[in-house]
């Protein structure tokens, strides 16, 4: 929600994650914090089983290219991350419709009928369910290759732990860094995503249609920390996942 608010102007714009959790609830009811939840359950399965499988393959094929070790895990992670992208953007296109859309949960219509409905309208290309397929290939990229290769290159470095509990303080802790710091690299990404398949400003009109041109426009109008919108939310679900 934070990601498509368009400056201080923008009427529909939320104050802070306390007055967005507050204001939603209000509209919307409790019920409007799950808008778009079918999406991505329909995806996490094939969406970790891409990320951890892809990244095995790449990481196997780069180590016939004889790279430093910490090279190969980014390496490898920003090949699992592009893959990724692939599978998981129509879901993440059906997601985001749902999510913009400030009607009551009930009012608005199931996963998979918004899905036809894109199809229906736009097609299956890149203004229909693959939308801001660029922007979603550098948000998975650049986040799994910032994470893996942080990861295991910390995990190597500081020893393993012989008491049970303490190991798995050790490996949260570094995944909870790593997420945490990919999360921050990666954000501008996740604002061209969401501004790409998102409302447009002017219905009818398409002012948000490429990544990086939708980076240069938002830094341009509303400020550099514009490219940073929903970033604590955004820590919030994936550096502990």
């Amino acid at each position: 929600r934070f990601q498509i608010q368009r400056g201080k102007t923008d009427p529909t714009g939320y104050k802070s994650l306390g007055d967005c959790f507050r204001t939603i609830f209000q509209r919307e009811g409790l019920l409007g914090f799950y808008k778009g939840i079918l999406p991505p359950i329909l995806a996490e399965t094939p969406k970790r089983a891409v990320k951890f499988f892809t990244f095995e393959q790449y990481k196997k094929l780069l180590g016939y290219a004889s790279l430093p070790p910490g090279l190969a895990f980014a390496v490898a992670g920003l090949g699992s991350g592009l893959t990724e992208a692939v599978v998981v953007n129509p879901f993440e296109v059906v997601k985001v419709t749902l999510q913009t859309n400030r009607n009551a949960f009930t009012e608005q219509p199931s996963s998979f009928a918004q899905a036809r409905q894109i199809i229906k309208t736009d097609g299956l290309g890149f203004q229909g369910l693959n939308k801001g397929l660029t922007a979603t290939l550098g948000r998975h990229g650049v986040f799994n290759m910032v994470y893996f290769g942080f990861y295991f290159n910390v995990k190597n470095i500081l020893p393993v732990n012989k008491d049970p509990n303490l190991e798995f303080l050790r490996k949260f802790g570094i995944g909870l860094v790593s997420g945490t710091i990919a999360s921050i690299i990666n954000i501008p990404f996740d604002v061209a995503k969401s501004r790409i398949q998102g409302p447009q400003p002017v219905p009818g009109e398409i002012k948000y249609r490429t990544c990086f041109k939708t980076m240069a426009t938002v830094y341009k109008e509303e400020g550099f920390l514009a490219l940073y919108k929903g970033l604590v939310p955004k820590i919030m679900r994936l550096g502990p996942g």
